[in-house]
């Protein structure tokens, strides 16, 4: 992956790996996730992975490098639901169960609640401007993903002819990211699929 540090090999090291570079990037994602990125302290993520600093910053590169990291990982796990929601046949039962599968996830008790983007884009004050635009870049990487999805929807006739895709993809986003908000603030599954159900209902017909 180029630009972003990579896990060291046995062979590189010529001894074995003190600790799990997986194990320790998801723990490292559960700091961020909790705290946030300007919360989080180079000891707490050290403590929470259970390796000294020379390790993290041999391994992981910086606190910037670590988080851009956990983002990137965090996309990768939830790419194949993401893919195989947008790529059902109806882009309308597709948007309904993202939106399903974020619920499920978001108030989770095995997570720490919420959505790790939402908190990742609200507490990166003090991360670079580039990692600032990176960040922003793959936001924008979703919505556009979604405008295409509803592109197709209208050439197969599924959404009206003249329908804003581009309104539709920021309205559907505001829903993923406000059910993340939703259950940050203690809101149940019950209650997120409820609001799923509402949201829903704007489906242009």
């Amino acid at each position: 992956m180029k630009g972003t540090k990579q896990p060291p090999t046995d062979v590189a090291r010529g001894r074995p790996k003190a600790f799990d570079y997986e194990e320790a990037l998801d723990t490292a994602m559960r700091v961020f996730w909790t705290r946030g990125y300007d919360g989080a302290s180079l000891t707490n993520l050290t403590d929470a992975m259970g390796i000294n600093r020379p390790s993290l910053y041999a391994t992981f590169g910086n606190k910037e490098d670590l988080f851009q990291l956990t983002l990137e990982r965090y996309a990768q796990q939830n790419a194949t639901v993401f893919a195989e929601c947008l790529s059902h046949v109806s882009a309308r039962a597709g948007m309904d169960r993202l939106l399903r599968e974020a619920a499920e996830a978001f108030a989770s008790p095995a997570n720490p609640g919420g959505c790790f983007w939402n908190q990742a884009l609200m507490s990166c004050a003090t991360a670079t401007s580039k990692m600032q635009r990176h960040m922003k870049k793959m936001a924008a990487g979703f919505d556009a993903t979604l405008v295409g999805r509803l592109e197709r929807a209208v050439a197969d006739g599924e959404l009206p002819p003249g329908t804003s895709t581009t309104d539709l993809a920021r309205y559907f986003s505001v829903v993923f990211q406000g059910l993340g908000l939703q259950a940050r603030r203690g809101s149940t599954r019950d209650e997120l699929h409820r609001a799923i159900d509402m949201a829903m209902r704007g489906w242009p017909t």
